[in-house]
């Protein structure tokens, strides 16, 4: 893959998801519902909170929750737990091969490929996403000509502050990656407000997790 097109790309889709509108708080669904009949998908979650119990994975919880209820099978890679090894560039993968690192990604590896949808759950941490996911992320990179194909994609966040603002650079960023990857946005929770361990409880935001991967 040419580098300097993928680098030009990117930088393209940032600049027009940056004028965006900002997600008010609240929860966007994809078009798609799972009716009677339908496919049933294989649904991959990659979750980013070192906290097992955290708002985040409570999202995470809820929304496999109600699409395993919907009869699609749910595979979860928590980054924060596993042995994932930064990309350091050293493109010996070409994009499209083998990793030079053999750790816990792989596991990831053997079911993104082929997975129908992929959830990402973060907390906002120091105004990004967590460096435990960041670092999954990255590793797409040894994986891009396999991965790059029609899939669903979701969102769900959580942040302790309550300012749109403070969340949308991490919807431009997941709204780019998407972009590039030929992925369709099927839904995004975006929990604001939501600080100690236990917060989201109070919230609306697990039954809407739930409900999304219900009607993913």
């Amino acid at each position: 893959m040419d580098r300097r097109k993928f680098l030009k790309g990117t930088t393209a889709i940032a600049v027009a998801a940056a004028g965006s509108t900002i997600i008010k708080h609240s929860i966007s669904l994809g078009s798609n519902t799972n009716t009677e009949g339908e496919k049933k998908m294989k649904i991959l979650v990659i979750t980013g909170s070192p906290r097992k119990n955290g708002n985040s994975n409570t999202l995470a919880d809820n929304f496999t929750k109600g699409a395993e209820e919907a009869g699609h099978t749910v595979v979860r890679f928590d980054s924060a737990f596993k042995n994932v090894h930064p990309c350091v560039a050293c493109n010996k993968c070409g994009m499209n091969g083998t990793c030079v690192f053999q750790d816990d990604f792989n596991f990831v590896r053997e079911n993104i490929v082929d997975a129908d949808v992929v959830v990402l759950a973060t907390p906002i941490y120091y105004f990004g996403i967590s460096a435990q996911i960041k670092t999954v992320i990255d590793r797409f990179y040894a994986i891009n000509g396999q991965i790059s194909r029609p899939k669903k994609a979701v969102l769900l966040m959580t942040y302790a502050d309550t300012s749109s603002k403070v969340a949308q650079p991490i919807i431009n960023h997941y709204e780019t990656m998407i972009d590039y990857l030929n992925w369709s946005d099927a839904g995004k929770i975006i929990a604001p407000g939501v600080w100690s361990v236990g917060d989201i409880n109070h919230t609306q935001y697990p039954q809407k997790a739930y409900d999304l991967g219900k009607n993913i």
